[in-house]
């Protein structure tokens, strides 16, 4: 029988979509082959301690990393061997064919972790330095789109000095250049962590505020009411391709963060409710946003599709969406016949072939 494949499990992080990793992860160790995979579970703390969890039975039933979570505190050898070691104990060490890095939001999915891991020399799921980076900062996204000409919503950005020096100036530049209502979002965070919907003039200085807790640039949009809330899911790396269509109906005013994972108010259509030529259009564009920020591996790009023309358009594209059995991207999957299961073997197959292909690539002139 083939060697099983050495597959290390990053989660936890220290960003505000922690609880969210964690529950990733708990999905994803019960649906692994262990017939295919010798895995090696390592929870991030929110302070950053990387912990070795031989049981992550406590962790998972806590939702989060603590500090002292597991045996010991371990990193990853970016000296190029792609091991495993620990500090703590320096006999310690594990061989790694491939992380599978469940980190959202910053510090995980926005190029650091992933510069680790070219450090490191091993392979790994999802998208490189550059895709995850530019994926992650909205403002850096927004003008990648731009300059490949794919349809979006109406947007300004603010940084946090720029706003405490002309609060009023700010405020109203966005009205009147944008129109009310509107939605306020941190740049470099998901899972609408941070996320407002002001209607008036009043309220936008204080969603600016609210994002500003979670990141040092805010971003403003304008509101497209009454749009269809389209995703869909993207896998490949140089040949990626689109699969059906979902719809979020947030039954809230947005789909929130508390609508997303807490009250259960919103409810998943799949395939979504769109003629075939709209949901054409929409599955095109998610190949052209997913190729656009370079990415690899897997994305799910989100839609808002309208009565007026254009129709379509991109809201966000995301590059380690939530992934759970009941998360959006792998329900997408699944209505083309993928299983959990064999959508996380594709995932770690790409990878493999990613880093493959990397590692072939002359380092001499």
């Amino acid at each position: 029988m083939a060697d099983k494949i050495k597959l290390l499990l990053l989660f936890g992080g220290q960003s505000a979509e922690h609880e969210v990793s964690v529950t990733s992860a708990r999905s994803v160790v019960a649906a692994i082959d262990p017939a295919r995979y010798e895995p090696t579970l390592v929870g991030i703390s929110r302070s950053g301690r990387w912990r070795f969890l031989r049981d992550p039975s406590p962790v998972f039933d806590a939702g989060r990393v603590d500090d002292d979570a597991g045996e010991l505190s371990v990193f990853l050898d970016y000296s190029g061997d792609g091991h495993l070691r620990s500090l703590d104990d320096p006999a310690f060490h594990r061989p790694l064919d491939v992380v599978f890095p469940l980190l959202h939001g910053p510090r995980g999915e926005d190029g650091t972790v992933q510069g680790l891991m070219e450090l490191a020399g091993v392979a790994y799921v999802g998208a490189g330095v550059v895709g995850s980076a530019v994926a992650m900062d909205k403002e850096l996204m927004r003008r990648a789109f731009a300059a490949e000409g794919i349809t979006q919503t109406q947007w300004r950005v603010v940084d946090a000095s720029r706003f405490r020096a002309d609060r009023e100036g700010c405020v109203k530049r966005f009205v009147d250049e944008l129109s009310l209502p509107l939605f306020v979002k941190p740049c470099n965070l998901g899972s609408s962590v941070g996320v407002s919907k002001v209607t008036t003039a009043a309220a936008l200085a204080d969603a600016i505020d609210f994002a500003l807790r979670f990141d040092y640039k805010a971003m403003v949009e304008r509101s497209v009411e009454g749009a269809q809330e389209v995703e869909c899911a993207v896998l490949g790396n140089e040949a990626p391709v689109a699969s059906p269509l979902g719809e979020i109906i947030p039954g809230d005013e947005f789909y929130s963060y508390e609508t997303k994972y807490i009250d259960d108010k919103s409810s998943l259509v799949i395939p979504a409710r769109l003629d075939d030529d709209i949901a054409a259009e929409v599955r095109e564009l998610a190949v052209a946003s997913f190729r656009a920020v370079e990415c690899f591996g897997l994305a799910r790009v989100d839609f808002l599709v309208r009565a007026d023309a254009p129709r379509v358009l991109v809201n966000e594209i995301n590059t380690m969406p939530g992934f759970t059995p009941i998360s959006m991207y792998p329900k997408l999957w699944l209505e083309t016949g993928m299983s959990y299961g064999d959508l996380i073997d594709r995932l770690v197959d790409l990878a493999l072939a990613r880093h493959a292909r990397g590692a072939s690539l002359s380092t001499m002139r």
